[in-house]
């Protein structure tokens, strides 16, 4: 087993929490740490609440529009009438001979309701490159038009799919997303092993979406883009009918036989709690997880100030992750 990294005296760091953590439903700890220096500028402008049932058609529209602004990236691939996969190969394009190449499914996030792959399309490009992997990035279905389980089952069929893709080699395939992405690849790891599929070489979630009974913080004043109201409204719509206990990660009653794990949250996330949580039972389960902390970092940092130096730290603590669990050399 991988050892837990020492803290280091870094905005990025990688933490061991031995505290015990709170009882089950109750609000995540009080927030007393500043916005990151390098944060502050964008957090001026980007609202704390920003998905409901209000919001949400016209989130949508507006997210379509802008991204109509933006390059289209690679063609997606079909793997079911609901679900596709958009390649990204680490030379741009696919190899024409050698061995074959890890891969890693990336899973967008929108809490479950909203986004898309083009929202990524820089961010797979750059995780491609800097991993020596293929990333291919899923199409999913959304709530509440699509409640639990389509979007799982689009991931695992993507999974399944891209396992028998020539030119990538099936043993070492990891899956990764960010806030819903990362929340929808934490299920998958438990679908692939309470199914039987091939075990992942690792997962990597990113200020991941875990746990349905996270409830309102203490102080929200530094969060940005997504507090409890969005929360409760994304799960409810994301659940449906569905048994809690069957689809949320954080309820799974055992994290046993799991692959290795990055997870990576910043503290002003209301996230942060259910990370550290999920992180100690996995390490309590046997599983190898890495916990990096990002200090005065609000949910999705990286996404919106991908060039300041905290976020590039950020992504070359989990490209390297990556780069080690899929054995991929230097």
């Amino acid at each position: 087993m991988r050892e837990p990294c020492r803290r280091q005296p870094t905005e990025v760091m990688m933490s061991e929490h031995r505290q015990h953590p709170p009882p089950v439903g109750a609000a995540a700890p009080e927030a007393r740490i500043p916005i990151h220096p390098e944060l502050v500028a964008a957090a001026r402008w980007l609202p704390r609440h920003v998905t409901n049932r209000v919001t949400l058609r016209p989130q949508r529209v507006l997210t379509r529009m802008a991204q109509a602004f933006t390059r289209r990236g690679p063609e997606p691939v079909a793997v079911t009438v609901s679900a596709s996969l958009t390649l990204f190969w680490p030379a741009g394009e696919p190899p024409k001979a050698g061995p074959p190449l890890p891969a890693l499914l990336w899973i967008h996030g929108g809490g479950f309701v909203a986004g898309s792959v083009r929202q990524d399309l820089a961010r797979c490009a750059d995780m491609a490159a800097a991993t020596g992997a293929l990333v291919a990035a899923v199409t999913y279905r959304k709530a509440p038009e699509h409640p639990y389980p389509a979007a799982l089952h689009d991931c695992l069929a993507a999974l399944r799919a891209l396992r028998v893709m020539p030119g990538v080699d099936p043993e070492r395939v990891a899956v990764a997303g960010a806030s819903a992405g990362g929340g929808l690849a934490a299920a998958l790891a438990l679908r692939v092993r309470d199914v039987g599929d091939p075990p992942l070489a690792a997962q990597l979630l990113l200020y991941p979406m875990l746990d349905d009974r996270t409830g309102k913080h203490a102080d929200e004043r530094h969060f940005r883009l997504w507090e409890h109201r969005s929360n409760a409204f994304a799960w409810k719509v994301y659940l449906g009918d569905a048994d809690p206990s069957a689809a949320v990660p954080a309820r799974a009653a055992s994290l046993e036989r799991l692959p290795p794990t990055w997870i990576g949250v910043g503290t002003n996330d209301l996230f942060l709690a259910e990370s550290r949580n999920y992180a100690a039972r996995l390490r309590a389960s046997g599983v190898p997880c890495e916990l990096a902390e990002v200090h005065g970092a609000w949910h999705a940092f990286d996404g919106f100030v991908p060039m300041a130096a905290v976020s590039q730290r950020f992504a070359a603590e989990h490209h390297g992750f990556a780069r080690r669990a899929l054995a991929v050399k230097a």
